[in-house]
Parts: structure tokens; C-alpha cells; sequence
């Protein structure tokens, strides 16, 4: 084991793919049958306690004990590691991995005063911020608007988000990514996302349409004047699609072969159908002609607030039109 190496390291916050990171750095320092990997859910402070003084005898070359799930342990685990660690054995090192040990908790101060306490998050308001550090972590550029475009697809869950910057820094080739190509690789799935707020609207779901843009609004961080012209430029942009989808569908196109013509994921081009069967080619034009209005409302166009002009072009555009009341003679 390298000198350097401290008796102690407590590894936490919601930022789970760097944790790992700084795992795999410390098991890269041992040999792997040096490497104990062990769960706080099954075993308890003072057997940790007791495999590192065991190790002890045998640790001439340095033993490592990654421990999980320290979220788990009590108070009476925590004090069979804060007695430990103040009299370590030499050349063994604790990696302690939680996610919400408080940085005043009794296990950080003495992780930090043995060795090291570490901690980190992710809000929400960071994630496309977090998300472009993956990407330069690769090696690879990925512009502001991919960067959001991956979040609003995938979710907040962190450990899916590296997945498809793994996924997308492989495809790359070197060139900067957009948000067409995170569009056109990325099935979405996120739960509260811009694919919610479309396939809401391609459904004619006016309810659902309203509560996934104020999800958005509230989770984007970034002040609603700012907010309110992405939403409509992310609608705006899958009505594109839908309506290029519909002269598609006309001509006997798949939508299998549309995606790859139109350059978008297999997945939103089935959506994109299904949605276009929704419309009549005129709804379709209209509510094109609706978020152009709802464009210049925004940039001065209308005294109302944003927020209310947006509300009212959402249900304009989303709603069936009303059938004319028949007459009788």
C-alpha cells in the first residue's frame, strides 16, 4: 500500500457515478484478493472493526474494506468505528460509501479526523451542469442545449445519465454533440420531462399537458422568463416533427424508416405518428400558427404575463375544436 494512503475515507452524496469513480482509484491501489467488499445492511460497525484488525496480521502489502450502505448503521456501529479509527491498523484502509451521511454526522467528523470525509451532490438545478463535466470527462463537447435535452429525456437519475454519456461519447467520433443527436440516439423515459409535456399534447391530454410545463417551470431553476420560451420552442419543434410525420403516414411511409429519414429515435418517430393520427392536417397548421402568436407574445407582443399567455396557448393547442352546433329548420 502507497504511503499516501489515509486509514479512512468516507464517500458520500447523490453524485454516485464520482463516488465510484474514487472507489475503482482506490482499488487500483491493491491487489484485488487485498479487497474486502462489504454491505453496513449486513454487517454490523464492530464486524468491519474486527475483519480490519484480522486483516491487520496479514497486511503487509495493505488491505482494503469497501464498506456500503453506511447510511444504515446505528449509533452503536458508528461508535465501533469512530473507537477503531482512533487507533487504526496500519496499512488497512476503510472506504466507507453512503449517500446521505451528514457532513457534521458523528461518522463524518471522525472519518475526517482519521482521514478523509468526502461529499458529493447533485441538485437538480445542476444536472445538465453535471451532465457536460461527464462529457468533457470523456473527452468529448457537448453544447448547453444537449446538455438539457439529455436531463429532460432520461430523468435525474445519475447512474442513467452517465450510461448514455457513455453511450453518446462512443458514437461521437470526436465531433461536438447537439441536441439533434441526443434527440435522434436518447429514448426518453424520464418521468417529469419535455417528453411528458408532448406526448401529453400528442394525446390531447389537456390536464397532463398543464402539469408536466409547471413541473418543468419549477424544476428547470433558471428564472421563467428564461424557461418559458424553451418550452415552447421544445413543443414547437415536436410539432414539426408530428406534422412531417403525418405527410409521411399520407405517402405509406413507417415510421421505422420516417426515423431514420427524419433522424430521430425509432421511438419518438412511433410517437410522432401517433400523435399526428390525432390531428387533422389543418389542427396541425393552426397550431403552428398558435405558438408563432404565443412567440411574439412572449418578445412584447401581449401585456399579459408569460405564464398566462403560455397557459392559454397550451390549451388552445391541445384541446379539440369545437364542433359548429347543428341548426334546425
Amino acid at each position: 500500500m502507497a504511503d499516501d494512503l489515509k486509514p479512512v475515507y468516507l464517500l458520500a452524496g447523490t453524485d454516485r457515478p464520482k463516488i465510484e469513480r474514487a472507489v475503482r482509484r482506490l482499488r487500483g491501489r491493491f491487489p484485488s484478493d487485498a479487497v474486502e467488499l462489504e454491505s453496513a445492511r449486513a454487517v454490523p460497525g464492530s464486524d468491519v472493526v474486527a475483519t480490519a484488525n484480522a486483516m491487520g496480521l496479514f497486511a503487509a502489502g495493505g488491505r482494503l474494506i469497501v464498506v456500503e450502505d453506511v447510511d444504515a448503521w446505528k449509533t452503536a456501529d458508528v461508535k465501533a468505528i469512530a473507537d477503531y479509527l482512533a487507533a487504526p491498523v496500519p496499512a488497512t484502509v476503510l472506504a466507507l460509501i453512503g449517500t446521505d451521511v451528514k457532513r457534521d454526522s458523528a461518522l463524518a467528523k471522525a472519518a475526517a479526523k482519521a482521514g478523509e470525509s468526502l461529499r458529493w451532490d447533485v441538485t437538480r438545478r445542476d444536472l445538465p451542469r453535471w451532465v457536460a463535466e461527464q462529457f468533457r470527462l470523456q473527452g468529448v463537447d457537448a453544447d448547453t442545449d444537449a446538455c438539457r435535452a439529455l436531463v429532460d429525456l432520461v430523468g435525474e437519475d445519475l447512474n442513467e445519465l452517465a450510461n448514455e454519456v457513455d453511450k453518446l461519447s462512443t458514437w461521437t467520433g470526436g465531433e461536438t454533440i447537439t441536441e439533434r443527436e441526443v434527440e435522434a440516439l436518447v429514448p426518453p423515459r424520464a418521468e417529469t420531462s419535455a417528453f411528458v409535456l408532448t406526448d401529453a399534447w400528442g394525446t390531447r391530454d389537456l390536464r397532463r399537458v398543464l402539469d408536466a410545463c409547471e413541473a418543468l417551470l419549477e424544476r428547470s431553476g433558471d428564472p421563467r422568463s428564461r424557461t418559458i420560451p424553451r418550452v415552447v420552442g421544445l413543443l414547437g419543434g415536436h410539432v414539426a416533427r408530428v406534422r412531417a410525420c403525418q405527410a409521411l403516414d399520407a405517402e405509406g411511409v413507417r415510421p421505422k424508416d420516417a426515423a431514420g429519414r427524419l433522424k430521430i429515435h425509432p421511438f419518438a418517430a412511433e410517437k410522432a405518428f401517433g400523435h399526428a393520427r390525432n390531428f387533422g392536417s389543418e389542427e396541425l397548421r393552426d397550431v403552428t400558427l398558435r405558438l408563432a402568436q404565443l412567440d411574439l407574445a412572449l418578445k412584447g407582443g401581449s401585456r399579459l404575463a408569460p405564464e398566462l399567455e403560455l397557459e392559454r396557448a397550451l390549451v388552445d393547442v391541445t384541446r379539440r375544436a369545437e364542433a359548429p352546433a347543428k341548426t334546425t329548420g
